[in-house]
C-alpha cells in the first residue's frame, strides 16, 4: 500500500483534513453521526409544526426545509423567517436533528415559517459558494412574492410583507450578506423586516489558517467593516445575540458598533446570554438560558 496516499496537507479538526492527493476526509460530525441523525418530514404531533423538503436549485441541488406552524382558521398568513445554519462553512444542515429541533421551537414560538436552506459546504465548495447558494435561494423564495411561485405553502402561507433573514455561527454571516444583497441590488418582492444573527461569526485581526483554506479569495463578506455596501442592507432592524463565554462575542460587539457607524439606517438590537458558550442552544436545548434567548427573538419577529 502507498503510505503517500495517508499523507495529509492540512488538518482542521474537529472539521476536516486534506490529503496530498485532494481527497477530503471529515471527522466525526460535530451535528451528528452522518445520517443516522437525520429527521424526517412531516407533522410534529408534540407542536402541530408541518415540515417538508423542497427543491431550491436543481442545478446546483441544493434544498430547503419548510417549517409551518400549527393552522388555526381558514386562510392563514404568517411572517417568514430565512434561515442559514452554522457549522463553519463546511458541516451542518437543517435536515440534522440539532437544527431541526430548533427551527420547530422557532416555528412554534414566534408563530412563523421558517425556511432553513441547505447550502453547498466548504472545503468541497469554496467559499463564497455557500453565500452564492444562499442568495439564490434568496432570489428563489422571492419569486413567490406574488403567489405565483413553484412551492404551494410559500403562496399559500406566507405573509411577505414580513420577512427576517437568521442564522447562527456562520450562517450569521450568510444572513448579513443576504441583506446586504438585498439592499444593494434592490430585491423585488418581499419586505425584509430586520436580521437576527446568533453567535455571529465575522473575520478577526488573526489568521485563521481554515478559513483562508476554504476562502482562498477572501473578501469583504468576512469583514462588514470594509463592505461599501453596508449602509444599503435591507431592514429596520437587527438582532445581534452573543453569549458571555463565546470566544466570538468581542466580533458580535464590533458588529453592532460597525453596523451603527456605517450610516445604515436602522435600529441595533444586542442580547447576551450569561455563563453560557457558543451555540449552546444547538448543544444543550434544555438550558434555563435558551427561554429568554427565544424570547428576544420572538419578541423581536413580533415587535412592529
Amino acid at each position: 500500500m502507498d503510505s503517500s496516499n495517508n499523507e495529509t496537507t492540512h488538518e482542521f479538526p474537529p472539521y476536516f483534513k486534506v490529503y496530498k492527493d485532494g481527497r477530503i476526509e471529515r471527522y466525526p460530525d460535530r451535528f451528528g453521526n452522518g445520517g443516522q441523525d437525520l429527521v424526517p418530514t412531516g407533522l410534529d404531533s408534540k407542536t402541530g409544526v408541518q415540515t417538508k423538503d423542497v427543491v431550491v436549485s436543481p442545478e446546483s441541488g441544493v434544498s430547503a426545509r419548510l417549517f409551518i406552524p400549527k393552522i388555526n382558521g381558514p386562510d392563514p398568513k404568517f411572517p417568514l423567517v430565512v434561515h442559514y445554519h452554522g457549522g463553519a462553512f463546511c458541516t451542518g444542515s437543517p435536515f440534522k436533528k440539532i437544527f431541526h429541533d430548533f427551527l420547530v421551537s422557532l416555528a412554534l414560538e414566534a408563530n412563523v415559517v421558517v425556511i432553513s436552506v441547505d447550502y453547498r459546504l466548504a472545503p468541497d465548495h469554496a467559499l463564497p459558494v455557500a453565500h452564492e447558494d444562499s442568495w439564490a435561494a434568496m432570489q428563489w423564495i422571492s419569486a413567490h412574492s406574488n403567489g405565483q411561485g413553484p412551492e404551494p405553502w410559500l403562496n399559500q402561507y406566507v405573509d411577505f410583507g414580513r420577512v427576517f433573514v437568521a442564522g447562527e455561527s456562520a450562517g450569521a454571516n450568510i444572513a448579513h450578506y443576504v441583506a446586504v444583497q438585498a439592499g444593494a441590488t434592490g430585491l423585488a418582492g418581499p419586505n425584509v423586516v430586520g436580521s437576527i444573527l446568533v453567535h455571529p461569526y465575522f473575520g478577526g485581526k488573526e489568521p485563521d489558517k481554515m478559513i483562508d483554506y476554504m476562502y482562498p479569495t477572501k473578501d469583504r463578506i468576512l469583514y462588514p467593516e470594509v463592505d461599501p455596501n453596508l449602509s444599503k442592507m435591507v431592514g429596520k432592524k437587527v438582532l445581534v445575540c452573543v453569549a458571555e463565554k463565546d470566544w466570538l462575542k468581542d466580533r458580535g460587539v464590533g458588529y453592532c458598533e460597525t453596523l451603527r457607524k456605517s450610516g445604515w439606517n436602522g435600529s441595533v438590537g444586542y442580547f447576551e446570554s450569561e455563563e453560557e458558550g457558543h451555540g449552546f442552544f444547538l448543544w444543550n436545548p434544555s438550558s434555563d438560558k435558551v427561554v429568554p434567548l427565544m424570547k428576544a427573538m420572538v419578541d423581536f419577529i413580533n415587535q412592529n
